[in-house]
């Protein structure tokens, strides 16, 4: 597709309103703690993608960019992981129930709710989803992503080496062969570009801002992130070649 066409498409895109119901759901991970997410419907029959926050968060960090991605014929989930807080005045619901049930909650303990929030995505039209991640749990989703069959793709929004001494995702990305989106600030494109360094990269899309430094994780994508169509564009590109796939 022609560039100019395809800005003209982003424009569209962002602006059109889309018929989307929003529910909060819950289901259980493995070692039965109740996750609690947003279920953003569109249609039964499109796929999903799963929203996972970063650090101190919640599932409200996609308030805003789970509407907008509806607009892409996607379903969205955004989930609370048992490691955050709140965002946008949403509290983290999982993460005070882990502390109330004594669950771990470690960054890679959320590792059970991301499987679980890819089994209820998937089971709910048997169609692959995709994975979209902001800072740990972006992490999470090249970890996890890499070797789930019901993952299509992983877009990481400023991942990084977030499980200390437990595992060094260096070391474990070197058969992803998924379509993948990876971004992150300007400061933190060097760290990233070295986390990556096992994959082809041409196997990949790695992209920085270049009209600021640009924001931490999915926040990004926030209307009041200055370089936020930079970011957009980038990402919507990213779709088109998914589609084309």
């Amino acid at each position: 597709m022609p560039m100019k066409i395809i800005l003209i498409t982003a424009l569209v895109l962002l602006l059109v309103s889309a018929q989307v119901s929003k529910e909060k759901i819950t289901f259980e991970a493995t070692d039965g703690l109740t996750i609690t997410a947003d279920l953003y419907l569109v249609q039964e029959d499109f796929p999903y993608i799963v929203l996972l926050h970063q650090e101190g968060s919640s599932r409200g960090e996609y308030n805003e960019t789970a509407f907008k991605l509806t607009k892409l014929n996607y379903n969205c989930l955004a989930v609370d992981l048992r490691s955050g807080d709140n965002e946008n005045f949403v509290s983290n619901e999982t993460a005070r129930m882990a502390r109330q049930t004594g669950k771990p909650t470690r960054y890679l303990d959320a590792s059970a709710d991301v499987q679980a929030a890819i089994d209820y995505a998937y089971n709910l039209n048997n169609k692959k989803v995709i994975l979209f991640g902001s800072s740990y749990s972006a992490s999470l989703c090249l970890l996890i992503g890499k070797d789930n069959p019901n993952v299509q793709a992983v877009i990481a929004f400023s991942p990084g080496e977030y499980f200390g001494e437990d595992l060094r995702l260096e070391n474990e990305l070197d058969l992803f062969d998924k379509p993948l989106f990876v971004t992150g600030t300007r400061t933190e494109y060097t760290y990233i570009t070295q986390m990556l360094q096992n994959l082809n990269p041409e196997s990949y899309t790695l992209f920085q801002p270049s009209d600021s430094v640009g924001i931490h994780g999915s926040k990004a994508l926030w209307e009041d992130n200055e370089s936020k169509d930079e970011y957009w564009l980038a990402l919507l590109l990213f779709f088109n070649s998914l589609k084309n796939t």
